[in-house]
């Protein structure tokens, strides 16, 4: 490597896929491919360079790789219809609303966006912004909000999301019990993203929100989908645009790296 050049990793098949500042060390590419079967990585000198090889990748068009990966982005031309199950088919039957999300951060904190599709009986949308620095899980918690805020009138909505910190916080009740506490976590632990929380509590007051957990990464539609779109809005550093409460007082210092 060239001494001081920038380097990106992009982890393709791994334990986390997605693209790494840095090789070694907590959080690094290195970690994501070390010891796991059939990992597949490269380095680029940009990050858009990185976004479109990973985008070859998932889609089963690179050039350097003659297999097929386990996994693949559907084009969203076609509607994701393989993303739904019997279940979310029938769902749409009865005018409800089948939505995917995905947060991501190219550094925790550091420059983030997410990614949502959400689909009403015969029609999909895709939503998609980046932040100039946020984390991974405010990523997670936006791309719910943005979604839900999406719908005009009370809904009932099957949402699928791959971060257990949301599904838990909202289905498990944690985020209510943090309410009640003046968003604390216990005595003398602050309960982080209190705002986004506070938000996503009202929506799904506002809707009828029933959240499952899907495994990122794993060759899921739905999920891949938003994991693209949530990429592309963390690499678009020219739309970026400012997380205020993250970066600003009074919840300075209540994030982790702020």
């Amino acid at each position: 490597m060239t001494q001081g050049k920038k380097k990106y990793y992009a982890v393709a098949v791994g334990r986390k896929p997605g693209i790494y500042r840095q090789w070694a060390g907590e959080n690094g590419a290195e970690d994501q491919v070390k010891g796991f079967i059939n990992a597949r990585f490269k380095s680029f000198s940009t990050p858009r360079e990185a976004e479109s090889w990973l985008t070859e990748v998932r889609a089963g068009r690179d050039p350097g790789n003659k297999t097929r990966p386990p996994y693949r982005t559907p084009d969203p031309a076609n509607g994701l219809a393989d993303a739904l199950s019997a279940g979310d088919k029938e769902e749409l039957k009865q005018g409800n609303i089948i939505m995917f999300t995905d947060g991501s951060c190219l550094d925790n904190p550091g420059p983030g966006g997410y990614g949502v599709v959400v689909f009403d009986q015969e029609t999909k949308r895709e939503l998609s912004a980046g932040y100039r620095r946020t984390t991974n899980n405010r990523m997670e918690l936006m791309a719910c909000i943005a979604g839900l805020k999406s719908l005009a009138s009370p809904r009932k909505v099957r949402l699928y999301s791959d971060s257990r910190y949301v599904v838990k916080g909202i289905g498990e009740g944690w985020a209510e019990r943090w309410k009640k506490n003046g968003w604390l976590r216990s005595a003398n632990k602050a309960a982080e993203n209190a705002d986004l929380w506070a938000q996503l509590l009202d929506l799904c007051r506002f809707h009828q929100v029933q959240c499952h957990w899907v495994k990122g990464h794993a060759g899921h539609p739905g999920n891949e989908r938003c994991d693209v779109l949530a990429n592309r809005g963390a690499l678009n550093a020219g739309l970026h645009q400012v997380d205020t409460p993250f970066e600003t007082a009074p919840y300075k210092g209540l994030f982790p790296g702020n």
